[in-house]
């Protein structure tokens, strides 16, 4: 199994158009949304705009390089034999489940982690040193929740109908999450169904550390509660795809 994660974070470094809007790109987004109201205060938060959109950035990057890139490589290697070939070796499916989820939430690390540093550098986020740290952490470990999504969706979908897929998850998440814009913004029916979604629960992992607090415990239950679900339901569908083949 080690040498399987080895191989798909190989592969992964070495696709340019991942790389580029996995870890390129939600910097850069979030130079764009931020802009100049770094310090200006979110309504009924503790925390101002270049805060929250650090860690919500970090998030969705983590998020794009998670689920649309995991669910687009494997339909594709469903569809060209790639899976049916690992199956004629000892690797169980649990192990192949287990090394794609760990393979594509490495990958992300460096996407949280050049966010970050856009926020240290360029916007001039000060915090303390555990701060930092527990942000990047709690957001990479997040992102597992969102690579086990991903696989489960390259096993539900063909390679014609996972993009769409895919997408359809990656922005209806993200949006009612409210990592493209603070909650308090959004209708209060949005905020009520944004209490149990896995993104708002992710993101709160860092915006409640960067108010000075630890996260909460709800927002932890909710995000491996999700992560049973969705490794379980990836788990359950390699099975079938095993059957089917």
């Amino acid at each position: 199994m080690t040498t399987l994660i080895k191989l798909e974070i190989v592969r992964a470094l070495r696709n340019k158009k991942f790389m580029f809007f996995s870890v390129i790109y939600p910097p850069v987004l979030f130079l764009i949304i931020a802009g100049g109201a770094d310090s200006k205060p979110i309504p009924g938060m503790q925390l101002n705009m270049g805060l929250y959109f650090m860690v919500s950035m970090a998030a969705l990057g983590a998020m794009t390089a998670v689920l649309l890139g995991s669910s687009e490589r494997i339909a594709k290697e469903r569809e060209n034999g790639w899976v049916r070939q690992l199956r004629l070796t000892a690797l169980p499916g649990r192990g192949y489940v287990a090394a794609k989820i760990a393979a594509t939430a490495t990958v992300s690390l460096p996407s949280i982690l050049l966010v970050l540093l856009v926020g240290a550098v360029v916007k001039g986020v000060r915090l303390e040193a555990w701060q930092w740290l527990a942000i990047a952490a709690g957001t990479w470990l997040g992102s597992f929740v969102f690579a086990a999504l991903g696989v489960a969706i390259g096993y539900l979908a063909t390679g014609d109908a996972v993009r769409p897929i895919a997408m359809l998850c990656y922005f209806g998440l993200a949006f009612l999450g409210g990592l493209w814009m603070p909650l308090t913004f959004l209708p209060q029916w949005a905020q009520n169904v944004a209490g149990w979604l896995p993104t708002h629960a992710y993101a709160a992992l860092g915006t409640a550390v960067e108010a000075g607090g630890a996260p909460h415990g709800k927002d932890i239950a909710l995000l491996a509660g999700y992560l049973l679900v969705f490794a379980g339901g990836a788990a359950w569908l390699y099975r079938k795809d095993t059957r089917k083949a």
